[in-house]
């Protein structure tokens, strides 16, 4: 995996990112090394983020490297026309590895073919989202013992919600049941089906909330996007369709866990925080664990 770009999960096979998993549990384990030093880490975020890029930045930051980077596209010489292509070959000649988030799909892509040094796709517009995915792997795998034969129930903006077409991608290569939650208007791509049809697995569409609960190992809450909707009435219809509450848990599997990409708006009330099952801020210190990992290992010193 040394100087391999990272834009899909598909760029990493099943073993790669079981390897990634693995180093990620000797990171949790003694999070602070001092094993890049000697390298530079760009984080590019032409979007907002607060997660994924704080937590490239404390992975990096943890294991010794120089972080450098903007936080949007209007602190970058972007806001005066210059091209992603320009932005990329500049910023390469002072990296040696590139974190970019973009609003485009299929942007971390061409980064990473113009690009003389690798490229982690921290998210593209509603494509995808690799990294998320590895922690997500990591958080499940973590609470359950596996990632085989797993009930995974899938909640909210199945259409626009990267995290959940990454997810869904890869755990395509574990034997999974899918059930998915969502409006009419925001079922999962056809696409990303297409993975689960391949794979001769099974899945169950609802739009209804508590049908999944009983049967799930992992429910992963998502978030309605309202930057996705080129329509403001359509996401009003739709905005607060779905909202998890302590109660509703009662009748949920010992296991279960509740997964959330964040950040949480109404689908997720408060007084679930305080449940055992809750799981989304734990998931979200998994990042840093799992972006060392792929740090290291693209880098060469793992």
């Amino acid at each position: 995996m040394k100087n391999k770009s990272l834009v899909s999960i598909n760029d990493f096979t099943k073993e790669q990112q079981l390897r990634i998993l693995d180093i990620s549990e000797e990171f949790e384990k003694n999070p602070t090394q001092r094993i890049l030093e000697d390298f530079v880490v760009a984080t590019l975020f032409f979007e907002p983020s607060t997660r994924t890029r704080l937590s490239f930045e404390s992975a990096a930051s943890r294991l010794g490297a120089r972080v450098i980077g903007f936080s949007s596209a209007s602190s970058s010489s972007v806001s005066k026309g210059e091209s992603l292509k320009d932005t990329i070959l500049t910023v390469s000649n002072y990296s040696d590895i590139i974190v970019m988030r973009h609003p485009k799909d299929g942007s971390a892509r061409y980064a990473s073919e113009v690009s003389p040094v690798p490229v982690i796709n921290a998210g593209d517009g509603a494509n995808q989202h690799p990294t998320q995915t590895l922690l997500d792997m990591y958080s499940i795998r973590k609470t359950q013992g596996t990632l085989d034969n797993l009930n995974i129930a899938f909640i909210g903006d199945l259409k626009y919600g990267r995290t959940v077409h990454s997810l869904t991608i890869a755990l395509t290569q574990f034997n999974t049941t899918f059930h998915l939650v969502s409006p009419p208007e925001l079922k999962l791509p056809s696409y990303v089906k297409r993975h689960i049809k391949d794979r001769n697995l099974a899945y169950h569409q609802y739009t209804d909330l508590m049908e999944v609960i009983p049967v799930a190992d992992i429910i992963y809450m998502t978030r309605i996007q309202r930057e996705r909707f080129s329509d403001p009435m359509e996401y009003e219809k739709v905005k607060n369709i779905y909202n998890l509450e302590n109660a509703m848990l009662a009748g949920s599997k010992d296991n279960v866990r509740i997964l959330h990409p964040l950040p949480r708006v109404n689908e997720i009330s408060l007084d679930v925080d305080s449940n055992p099952k809750a799981y989304y801020f734990q998931q979200a210190l998994n990042g840093v664990f799992v972006r060392q990992a792929l740090l290291a290992t693209i880098l060469g010193v793992k």
